[in-house]
């Protein structure tokens, strides 16, 4: 493990845990990076934006935040969807921090900016908080749904600020995104990926899970279900406080290979399963960069699969170096490693060592085959496949139970009763509300970090 310190960063480390011995003629390495920031949004430090590269950023450099709100006509059936709306933006307002880039968007098959109306962002402050409550009362519903036109509004007002380097977005919906082709969405969500974060929100049961995530995956957030209304402002206050945390953005995972090895797969599978190996940049001979987007005080793990050259017993190498990296841009003019860390290779003849697998890796393999279980449970229910469904919850209710993912487990008890939990042995329940079924899929991905 290497750590690398500069001024006014967070503090990065990275820690590889593998088990890096093979047996004779094997390819494959496989490897947990754990990488932890701290002294960043909670520890009293101040973010860094792009003004860092040549002096101290002002106040109003700290972070810009969209805030997207579906005013579809959808969102008056029933009226407590409106009005949790507006109470749910006043309180994400509320919680953001003096200086901050702001602005409100209503979103319907066009997208109109609120607050503070002009194509601009406001910069936060006791008046300007006001003033943009007052505004929510624009927040009326009447209208469609196009998703992809709300996240093109969002980063012109994010490209009125090119200072701020921590740029996030919040987007709320109830409903399908009618009013435009999925071709359109995949186009605009390509269009702003990288540009800025977002973290979507499902209110009620009538929107598609796999057009929110398709978003959040993309530009490296969160989705969840609210299922009820009255959730949403404390929702959204934890968001904003999440949003205010981040502390340096862009930050990627650089791994290098040598000669005749390569990447096979690269995933975050901690706090949450995310495939990032298509995100793939080439950064020089050998290396590439993989985003992971912005940084306050916490700690991720990825799971990285390497494929070497067979080697005889006895020949070791390094597989990979992995680093933290800050682009050009916040750098200061070159790229910043933060933090390194190696990925070893050794071939044996010696039966345990080769055939030992690493808890961490063993684990997270596990939770990443739990998400999909249920994922794939909850399609075949859908298509009517019984059979298939219950052998897919039955091995999630299993994995769930033998990892301590507690949350997930009490979640797949709303939706399966649990016979025998370390056979996976369940049946269905009789009745099983939308929600219900819907939050389980949502948060399929969340995952628990490895017992030490």
């Amino acid at each position: 493990m290497a750590t690398l310190a500069k001024p006014n960063l967070p503090r990065f480390d990275v820690e590889i845990f593998q088990n890096e011995y093979l047996a004779d003629g094997a390819r494959e390495v496989n490897a947990i990076v754990t990488v932890t920031a701290t002294g960043g949004g909670t520890s009293g430090g101040r973010p860094l934006g792009i003004a860092d590269a040549g002096g101290p950023p002002s106040a109003d450099t700290a972070a810009a935040v969209v805030i997207l709100v579906d005013c579809s006509g959808s969102m008056d059936y029933p009226k407590t969807k409106i009005h949790g709306a507006r109470e749910a933006t006043a309180a994400a307002i509320d919680a953001l921090r003096d200086g901050t880039a702001f602005a409100v968007v209503a979103g319907t098959h066009e997208a109109r900016d609120i607050y503070p109306g002009d194509g601009t962002l406001a910069t936060a402050s006791a008046t300007t908080r006001g003033h943009a409550k007052e505004a929510l009362r624009r927040l009326t519903a009447a209208g469609g749904t196009a998703m992809g036109t709300w996240l093109a509004k969002a980063d012109k007002l994010f490209l009125t600020r090119r200072d701020i380097a921590i740029r996030h977005a919040v987007l709320l919906t109830d409903g399908n995104n009618e009013h435009e082709s999925a071709v359109d969405l995949e186009r605009a969500v390509e269009r702003v990926a990288g540009h800025f974060t977002a973290d979507c929100r499902g209110v009620g049961t009538d929107w598609r899970i796999d057009e929110l995530r398709k978003i959040s995956s993309a530009l490296l957030g969160t989705v969840d279900i609210v299922a009820e209304p009255s959730g949403l402002a404390e929702d959204f206050r934890s968001m904003m406080a999440g949003a205010m945390g981040k502390q340096v953005a862009d930050v990627a995972l650089r791994i290098w290979t040598p000669a005749n090895a390569a990447v096979k797969f690269v995933k975050q599978v901690a706090p949450a399963v995310e495939d990032l190996t298509a995100r793939r940049t080439e950064a020089g001979p050998r290396a590439g960069d993989y985003p992971t987007g912005s940084w306050g005080d916490e700690s991720r793990d990825y799971h990285v699969c390497v494929e070497v050259p067979a080697a005889s017993v006895g020949n070791e190498m390094l597989a990979a170096r992995i680093s933290l990296v800050l682009p050009p841009q916040v750098g200061g003019g070159t790229p910043e490693v933060l933090s390194q860390g190696l990925v070893k290779a050794v071939w044996t003849d010696d039966l345990a060592s080769s055939t030992r697998i690493s808890p961490q890796v063993a684990h997270y393999t596990g939770q990443a085959e739990l998400a999909s279980s249920i994922q794939e449970g909850l399609e075949a229910h859908r298509a009517g496949d019984v059979d298939t469904a219950t052998s897919k919850l039955g091995a999630a209710v299993r994995i769930a139970h033998a990892t301590g993912n507690e949350g997930t487990y009490k979640l797949l008890q709303k939706v399966v009763d649990v016979v025998d939990p370390k056979e996976g042995t369940v049946r269905f329940r009789k009745n099983v509300s939308e929600a219900d079924s819907m939050t389980l899929e949502t948060r399929s991905t969340k995952t628990v970090r490895v017992k030490k």
